[in-house]
């Protein structure tokens, strides 16, 4: 009798193990065709593939069943950092630690796309074939997106359970990768200008459009304007330098007004330790006080590590 009652119990306990395994299959199936045309529309964008996108959804909400997915619209567990929207609050690591809190799941989809495109941390991510789901795992937990050392086989194996991949683009489709938008590009001066004639043997290179040079060993703001036909003060002004500003061999030296928004393709910038507006303004070939007019910075005000910075 006890061995029947024994193995009653354990066909009970199969069945709702089975029952179980089954309820989460259907619930993850509801969870990915719910988002996966929102992740297909973001790797446009952004270059994220789309199957890690809805493998990490998938794994940080739990299929959108978390507190934080169902109550903030957060569906990839982001903490505030320097988040100025929003806030939910829920025990992580430590207790009671600040989440991130969106309107929609959208935005939470969006902003985890622009995490990973605009960190420096994640760029290299970007140089991989888009299609490479594995290397995009790794790569995830090698740049510190999650502490878990299981976390890239994870993804790995619910892209592969629910075939994922099929969802993700071509690189025909894709944005450049940051690497390349950022890349030393040779300057070709507009027909009919002979601004840059003086200096034919001299290597000008371009960022947002506008031409630049590397400064060398013994040149000055005064030799540098003579060679371009320039007003020293105006070369010192293409470059947001003061008058007694020292120039520094090997410097981005800009021979003309640099714009006022960045590249179409390049938003904006998480600023890392040490970085500054002034050096945001050289990198990306923006006048500084546009930078600071866009983000609602005073003058002599420079962003903590972690704040994003507009860039247009």
């Amino acid at each position: 009798m006890n061995y029947f009652k024994g193995c009653l119990l354990v066909l009970l306990f199969s069945v709702f193990c089975t029952a179980g395994l089954l309820a989460q299959k259907e619930t993850r199936l509801r969870y990915i065709e719910t988002y996966k045309e929102l992740a297909i529309k973001n790797m446009s964008t952004y270059g994220v593939p789309a199957s890690i996108t809805l493998a990490q959804a998938c794994l940080e909400s739990g299929d959108g069943n978390s507190k934080l997915a169902k109550e903030g619209n957060n569906h990839f567990g982001i903490k505030c950092h320097n988040w100025e929207g929003e806030k939910i609050f829920h025990d992580d690591d430590q207790k009671n630690e600040c989440f991130r809190s969106y309107p929609e799941a959208e935005d939470s989809f969006r902003d985890h796309s622009e995490f990973l495109r605009f960190r420096e941390r994640y760029k290299f991510l970007f140089d991989l074939d888009p299609r490479d789901y594995k290397g995009w795992a790794y790569g995830l937990k090698k740049a510190g997106y999650a502490t878990n050392p299981a976390y890239p086989q994870l993804l790995i194996t619910i892209i592969e359970d629910y075939q994922l991949y099929k969802y993700d683009l071509s690189g025909e489709t894709l944005p450049p990768p940051p690497s390349e938008l950022e890349k030393e590009r040779e300057y070709s001066a507009p027909a009919g200008t002979n601004l840059f004639q003086i200096s034919l043997s001299r290597k000008i290179m371009e960022r947002n459009g506008v031409p630049y040079i590397i400064s060398e060993v013994g040149e000055t703001w005064e030799s540098l304007s003579e060679d371009f036909n320039l007003f020293t003060r105006e070369l010192q002004r293409f470059n947001d330098a003061g008058r007694e500003t020292t120039l520094v061999p090997g410097s981005v030296i800009y021979i003309e007004a640099k714009k006022n928004r960045g590249e179409s393709l390049i938003k904006s910038h998480v600023i890392e330790e040490g970085e500054t507006i002034k050096g945001l303004s050289q990198r990306y070939a923006i006048k500084e006080r546009s930078l600071r007019k866009l983000n609602n910075l005073r003058k002599d005000e420079e962003p903590v590590p972690g704040v994003i910075i507009k860039l247009r």
